[in-house]
C-alpha cells in the first residue's frame, strides 16, 4: 500500500497528528452503538462494492468493513492516523490507506458506490463544499453513509467546555450543528435521504444514509 505525499498541515490535522498514538489505545466509547452503525451501514451495500472512507482515523471501521466490500479506501486528513490505519489493515489485500483531505483535490478520484463518514462531518471546516464533493465522487445512486455528533440547540451549553478544552490542546476544532441543521446540509449538497436515526440517543450523534439524486 503507497500513501500519497501529505498535503501542508491544517489545524484539524494538526490536532489528531498530535494524539493520534494516545487516541489508538484508547478503548472505544460505546462499542455497541459502533456495532449498530456497522451493521446498518453493511446492509445498503453490495459485496462488490468500492467503497471510500472519508476521515478513516486509526482504521478501527475500514478493518471491520473492508473485507466486506471489493474495494475500500480509507482517507484521513492526519498523517499519524494514516500511518497507524496502514499498520493495522496490512493484512487485508482490498483496504488502501490514503493521506488525503476533502477540498483540496487530494481525495483518490472514484466513482464510488458509497461514501462514508463518522464522526467527522461536525470537524470540516467547509461543509457544504466536503458535501459536494461526496456527492461527485459517486456514482449516480450512490450512497453518503454519516454519523455525525450534533450538539447544537440545547447541547449549546458545552460550548464553554469544549472552548476551554480546545485552549488547552484537548479538543480539535468543531462545528455545533444539530440534526435538522445537518439534514439540511446533506440535502443542499443533492443528496436524498434515505434513513435517519439518533445512535445514541442522547446526545444525538444523528446516523444519515442518503442517495445521490
Amino acid at each position: 500500500k503507497v500513501m500519497q505525499k501529505a498535503p501542508k498541515e491544517t489545524p484539524q490535522a494538526a490536532f489528531w497528528n498530535r494524539v493520534a498514538r494516545r487516541y489508538a489505545a484508547m478503548p472505544m466509547r460505546k462499542p455497541e452503538t459502533w456495532e449498530e452503525t456497522l451493521d446498518r451501514t453493511n446492509v445498503h451495500l453490495s459485496k462488490n462494492a468500492h467503497v471510500l472512507e472519508l476521515g478513516c482515523g486509526t482504521g478501527s471501521t475500514a478493518l471491520r468493513l473492508a473485507p466486506d466490500f471489493g474495494k475500500f479506501t480509507a482517507t484521513d486528513d492526519a498523517t499519524e492516523m494514516i500511518v497507524i490505519a496502514t499498520e493495522r489493515g496490512e493484512e487485508i489485500g482490498n483496504l488502501r490507506p490514503v493521506q488525503a483531505r476533502t477540498g483540496d483535490g487530494s481525495i483518490p478520484l472514484g466513482p464510488y458506490d458509497a461514501v462514508l463518514a463518522f464522526n467527522l462531518l461536525h470537524l470540516i471546516p467547509d461543509l457544504p463544499a466536503a458535501l459536494n464533493e461526496a456527492h461527485s465522487l459517486l456514482k449516480p445512486g450512490g450512497l453518503l453513509i454519516t454519523k455525525t455528533p450534533c450538539l447544537g440547540g440545547m447541547y449549546r451549553i458545552l460550548w464553554p467546555v469544549v472552548r476551554l478544552l480546545q485552549a488547552f490542546g484537548k479538543a480539535p476544532p468543531l462545528k455545533f450543528l444539530t440534526p435538522d441543521q445537518l439534514e439540511q446540509k446533506i440535502i443542499s449538497a443533492g443528496f436524498i435521504i434515505l434513513e435517519r436515526d439518533d445512535l445514541p440517543k442522547k446526545p444525538p450523534s444523528r446516523f444519515v444514509v442518503a442517495k445521490r439524486d
